[in-house]
């Protein structure tokens, strides 16, 4: 069954708004500035704001198949459409949920930064990433999750092997 990217789109945006609307209900936290409320706040409008884009089919030219030159005469023949095999299929659905156990397992041990470090990488190649990309990712990304719940949130995250000096 395929349904269309407006009705796609338009659930997402439904999904965001009752989130964003949830969030606003919550009681903010006296004496602060950033409360309960603000995380599903930004998550919902996030979704607002991808569920209008694939309404809208914002994007979708990048989509299109490409033609394939099939000889030297410049004929050419379509692009195939042959699914990926079912391994690959696989493996990148379990991916995340052993990521996740990974996460559980390790982070107190090793620390949030080395763990999430992993979780980038290992992220970045199961959707067919390089090392060109992999690398700077795990090495950038992990700080700057850490600093936003650090600083911004004020969630105390896992030292472990490697503490953050903020």
């Amino acid at each position: 069954m395929h349904l269309s990217d407006r009705i796609t789109g338009g659930f997402l945006a439904v999904l965001g708004a009752a989130a964003a609307y949830g969030g606003s209900l919550l009681p903010p936290v006296p004496g602060q500035q950033v409360g309960p409320n603000v995380f599903p706040m930004v998550i919902g409008l996030g979704l607002v704001a991808c569920g209008v884009a694939i309404a809208l089919r914002i994007g979708q030219s990048f989509e299109q198949p490409e033609e394939i030159v099939a000889s030297e005469d410049g004929t050419h023949a379509p692009a195939a459409d042959t699914p990926p095999p079912i391994r690959h299929a696989a493996f990148k659905t379990v991916v995340p949920p052993l990521l996740l156990l990974f996460y559980a397992f390790s982070v107190d041990r090793l620390g949030f930064i080395p763990t999430a470090a992993v979780m980038v990488m290992a992220t970045c190649f199961a959707l067919g990433g390089n090392w060109r990309t992999a690398i700077p990712l795990a090495l950038l990304a992990p700080p700057a999750v850490h600093l936003i719940f650090a600083k911004l949130l004020r969630v105390p995250l896992p030292a472990g092997l490697l503490p953050m000096p903020w």
